[in-house]
């Protein structure tokens, strides 16, 4: 195994606690730094998280020759122009998803990055857990049949107006927040939409509350989903097909890995598999990726066909109409 990677984070967001736990137990990641816009905050940040260094600006972190790949979590409206800086700056990277819903974006960013010979990746970790891998697994080797439709829901309630994840000015929202971990499942089981309509609640604050897709697939294949920041706390998974259905409680999390194979006038069939932490696989594929180890899970092409799922479901909600993808 090669030297652990040294690592950067870019802001100071809610999620990275859900990160620097993984981060300091890999032993494939060394987390060196950490900025924030203003220092005292970054040293405070440092402190509490036992990051090494602090630096008062983005730019500080990335000019910080030692580091090697950074994670970005700021608002969804910087993701592609920091990734941008930070790979122009030498560094691997890691962004938070929702990479963007735009897809000249993710062609900037994934451009840059091959220009200057660095490894960019959208944060979704869900797809780097165990569970994930089986779903896919079981449905590819036909568990359930022919795959006819996939179902999915994530929502929670949220209903300040001054909270990040519910403000216009960074493209917050249902859909952008969780809506896009049930786009990106339903197209790692049924592939890439040929139309997709959505239907949207807008609530005060001006951005999607409550969102539901339909996602046509080639080969006849649907997908459904509903997503909310105004809604009882929800996640779920079901891929159904000609014989069966598979059933996650818990897909996005990961905190449960149980899938519930079910088929009719048969019981339950339960497979459980072993807790594993999502964040700090995201970090040790890149990591491994970096040293020539490991294939880098997700690339230009999955962030650049997500985004334009996302962008297309934006669209129809706000026209009204099925948006060819």
């Amino acid at each position: 195994m090669g030297a652990q990677v040294k690592w950067g984070i870019v802001s100071t967001a809610d999620i990275n606690s859900k990160v620097i736990p993984g981060a300091h137990e890999s032993d494939k990641v060394e987390l060196v730094a950490v900025a924030s816009r203003d220092r005292a905050r970054a040293e405070a940040y440092a402190r509490e998280w036992e990051i090494p260094h602090a630096y008062g600006s983005y730019d500080g972190l990335l000019a910080d020759p030692q580091i090697e790949a950074v994670y970005i979590s700021l608002p969804n409206t910087l993701h592609a122009e920091w990734s941008i800086k930070a790979v122009e700056a030498g560094k691997h990277v890691l962004c938070e998803k929702p990479f963007t819903r735009h897809p000249d974006e993710v062609d900037a960013a994934f451009d840059a990055a091959e220009r200057n010979g660095r490894l960019l990746s959208e944060a979704f970790m869900y797809r780097h857990n165990p569970q994930t891998a089986k779903l896919v697994e079981l449905v590819r080797e036909g568990a359930i049949g022919e795959l006819r439709l996939v179902r999915s829901a994530f929502s929670y309630g949220l209903y300040d107006e001054e909270n990040i994840r519910l403000r216009t000015d960074v493209e917050g929202g249902a859909l952008m927040d969780v809506g896009c971990y049930n786009v990106s499942g339903s197209r790692l089981l049924a592939g890439e939409p040929e139309r997709v309509w959505g239907e949207a609640w807008y609530g005060p604050s001006g951005t999607d509350w409550v969102f539901t897709g339909t996602l046509r697939f080639p080969g006849d294949v649907i997908a459904t989903f509903d997503c909310g920041t105004a809604l009882a706390s929800r996640d779920e998974l079901e891929a159904i097909g000609s014989e069966g259905s598979l059933f996650l409680d818990d897909p996005w999390h990961c905190n449960r890995p149980v899938i519930e194979v079910r088929r009719d006038d048969e019981a339950v069939e339960r497979i459980e598999l072993e807790p594993a932490d999502s964040y700090r696989l995201e970090l040790e594929n890149l990591s491994d990726a970096i040293r020539g180890e490991a294939e880098l899970l997700l690339g230009r092409q999955d962030a650049l066909a997500q985004a334009r799922t996302l962008g297309a479901l934006h669209r129809s909600a706000t026209e009204h109409e099925p948006v060819s993808v």
